[in-house]
């Protein structure tokens, strides 16, 4: 039922947050440079690396992509008639969990890594 109920959480959240984010984005760069600079400081700092509240957005969206990614697989095999056994499907909610962690974490590591 928690993977069923963070599958819609996780989708709502990236389409509200992700719209408004993109759309002040796409504001910021229409209002020009001062407006596209201001943008940038909320996230970033002067190195180009992510501050605080630029963390939480972007490990925040990118969880909730792998979860609802790893929990619609999930719901993809089980509209095939697999998985309905109560150990099965016990089993692949908490997997949808482990590995959209797994994901973030590896993900983020590559990232910063790269930097």
């Amino acid at each position: 039922m928690l993977v069923s109920i963070l599958h819609r959480a996780t989708g709502d959240g990236m389409a509200t947050i992700g719209t408004v984010l993109f759309v002040w984005w796409l504001a910021a760069l229409a209002g020009g440079e001062a407006a596209y600079a201001q943008f940038l400081d909320i996230f970033t700092v002067q190195s180009g690396a992510l501050n605080g509240i630029g963390y939480v957005f972007g490990i925040g969206l990118t969880f909730a992509f792998f979860q609802h990614m790893a929990s619609g697989i999930r719901h993809l095999l089980l509209d095939t008639g697999a998985g309905f056994e109560l150990k099965t499907n016990k089993l692949w909610a908490q997997s949808t969990m482990i590995v959209s962690v797994v994901l973030t974490v590896a993900y983020w590591a590559y990232l910063l890594a790269g930097k």
